[in-house]
Parts: C-alpha cells; structure tokens; sequence
C-alpha cells in the first residue's frame, strides 16, 4: 500500500521558539519511543544544518519543526531534548543526522538506528522505503530525498513527505528488533547504537583541498598550490554565500585552471569550467588565488606527497611488503567467511580501515591478548572481537 500523506494531516511546521516549550511538553506527554528525522539542503548550501525536523511519538502525534527562524532568533530545541532525555530516540541512518541535531541541542541518551539495524539483520536493500515496505507492507515516496529544504516555504508535498519518514518508524523499529531478536543479535545491536550515542567528534580533516576530484592529474608543488588556491578562495566564497561549494566552482573547473595556469582573464575564460556567468562573475577572484600561488617562495608551496594516516593503498602492497598482503588476503577472506555465516555485512563486522591497519602493522608479539587490544583500541565493538579475534589471530601467523 502506498503512503501518501500522514493520517493526522498535515502538520503546520513550528517556527517559533516561544513554541517550543509546549511543543516539548507535548511529547514528554506521549509514550513509548519517539522517532526523529532531519531534512538538510546538501548539494545547494554550504552548510549541513537541519532545514526541518520531523518528530513523532504515541500519544503526541507528529510535529514538523523549522529550526532555522528558531536559531536565528538565538534558541535552540535544548527543551524538546530535555523532555526526551529518558526517551529512547528511534532513527534511520542515524549518523548522517546526529551532528546537525546536536547543533539544535537534540542529544540522545538511548538510540535505534534502524538502518543499522537491517544491516546486521542482513538484508541487503536497508533504505527506509525498501524496508518499510518489505517489513511493513507500505510503501513509501522518495521523490523529495534530494529536494532543496532551505527552499521557504516549503510546499505541502514536500512537508507530507518529510512527516511520512516518521509515521511508521517505531512500528519499523519494533518489527526490526523483533528480528534481531529471533536472530540472536539484540546484544551486538546494543553496542552498536551505544556507540553511535558516545561516539567520539570528527575531527576536521587535515588539507581538505587534497580530496579535490581529479588532483591526481596535477603535476608538481606549483600545480598544487593553484589546486590549494583556488580551492580556498572557493570555499571562502561559498561559505558567505551559503552555497555547496560545487555550485560555486566544480572541482573539474580547479583542476582544469591548475592544468592549465591562466595569467589573464581572457585565458581563464577559455579554461573549460569557467565559461559561465557565475564563474566569469568571479573571475578577479580566481585569478587573484592564482597570482598568489605564483608569488608563493618554494618553502611555502605544498608537499607533492603528504606521509599517509595509516597503511598505503593495498594496490602497492604486493610490490612493497608481500607479508602484509598475504596477511591482508587471509584476514578479509576470514572476515568474510564470519560475516557468511553470520548474514552481516563484512564492513559492519569489522571496518576495513582497521583491517587494513592491522594486516600492515600487526601487534607484536601476535597473539590473542594482543589482537584483542589492537582491535578495542580502533573501535571494534565486544561482539565484533568475539566473532573475529581467532580467526584473525591465525590470519595473522599463518605464513
């Protein structure tokens, strides 16, 4: 059965914050958990702020709130937290929505990540539709996933699609820890939501510019001070503006002018990229990055190769340590043999950065003990050392 709008209507978005601590009475009135939902604008702003937050919880009904008029005025949705703060808060994807709820001071204590959830459950389609659909017989339309939500006001299609995203998503969650449960899984999804609660901050990524799509094409520490240039200019005027930075520059365009190195703005003009109205705008801009990577002195310009966080890519590892990729083989076939036997993604089992990490530089001496502390110390979870600390203890002696 498809879904088309929530059976209690159309909730009118809350945009005021001297609503907001009726609207957290109201749910601290409901029962049972209570199911969130952010809608962000990526791809059309700089920023991954929440545009709209979706809510619903028995007994409360669903409520659609615009954070952006709430924060703009100097508040938060710190009471609505507050209220839920021995609720447990039922989410898909979890992680792709905690970093901008916190921004709102919405904190959970407790955590159902149901995407998750369907992961260690071992299906193999997790989006939200997909296992709606197959758990609970509605289906649901995503034809506004990737919809522009700082768009004011919002149409009604649009808010009824964002309100639908939370109307089943306790009655998901509990057919899902169902599941689990048969499965003998409940307990490794406790840890994993755990985490996802405790989970240590991001941190920012050193030289971001360097994930420029295409960089690899540039050639020397000249070409890459452009690319660094360039890509700062970039994102300073998209981060005033707003605008996803792409919107703003592509990255083929940075690369294609650090090929290419224009002196004036006729040449930049005939960098492909740079032909449309937006970028001739700036022009001045961009060509001002690329005199001051000129006038750079060779002590300022960027390393051609930065030491990596970690092991090298594993195409090099035959040529550069056959031990390490004999090692690697053994463990992901390992890995992967658990994860069979068990219906759970290999990634979910074990990260393949900290195999990675852990066939390139085995503890030493390589026992168990040493192993188990290796694999605690990347973030692998009880149950995922339990299942896989043997067999990787062996993958890792087994010459």
């Amino acid at each position: 059965m498809l879904l088309r709008e929530p059976r209690e209507g159309i909730p009118e978005p809350i945009a005021d914050a001297a609503a907001v601590p009726e609207l957290a009475a109201r749910f601290a009135a409901g029962t049972g958990p209570v199911a969130l939902d952010a809608e962000r604008a990526s791809g059309y702003r700089y920023s991954q702020r929440a545009y709209l937050v979706q809510l619903r919880r028995a007994g409360s009904g669903t409520a659609l709130v615009d954070p952006i008029p709430i924060t703009d005025a100097g508040s938060d949705l710190s009471p609505l937290s507050a209220a839920l703060s021995d609720t447990e808060w039922v989410l898909h994807a979890a992680s792709q929505d905690l970093a901008c709820l916190a921004e709102l001071n919405l904190r959970p204590r407790q955590l159902f990540d149901t995407e998750l959830a369907a992961r260690l459950a071992g299906f193999e389609r997790v989006g939200l539709a997909a296992i709606t659909e197959r758990l609970l017989g509605f289906a649901l339309e995503k034809q506004h996933s990737a919809a522009d939500w700082s768009t004011r006001p919002l149409p009604a299609s649009w808010l009824a699609y964002a309100a639908l995203d939370v109307e089943l998503l306790v009655e998901l969650r509990d057919a899902l820890d169902a599941e689990l449960h048969r499965q003998g899984k409940s307990q490794w999804a406790a840890e994993e939501f755990a985490a996802l609660v405790h989970g240590l901050p991001t941190r920012p990524r050193p030289e971001p510019w360097r994930r420029t799509s295409g960089i690899h094409r540039v050639r020397g520490a000249r070409g890459l001070a452009r690319v660094r240039a360039l890509w700062t200019a970039r994102d300073e005027v998209a981060r005033r503006r707003d605008t996803a930075p792409g919107r703003v520059l592509p990255d083929a365009a940075i690369v294609a002018a650090a090929q290419a190195d224009p002196g004036d703005e006729r040449e930049l003009t005939a960098v492909p990229g740079f032909t449309g109205r937006g970028a001739r705008r700036l022009g001045g801009t961009w060509l001002t990055a690329l005199q001051q990577a000129k006038a750079l002195p060779a002590g300022e310009l960027p390393a051609v190769s930065v030491p990596p966080d970690g092991p090298p890519p594993t195409h090099r590892w035959a040529e550069r340590d056959p031990a390490a990729a004999a090692r690697l083989s053994r463990a992901r076939a390992a890995v992967g043999a658990i994860a069979a036997d068990h219906t759970v993604p290999p990634e979910n089992l074990l990260t393949p950065d900290t195999l990675r990490r852990l066939a390139w530089s085995p503890p030493q001496p390589v026992d168990a003990a040493a192993v188990q502390a290796f694999l605690a110390d990347h973030g692998a979870r009880e149950w995922q050392i339990g299942l896989t600390l043997d067999a990787l203890t062996e993958s890792l002696t087994d010459e």
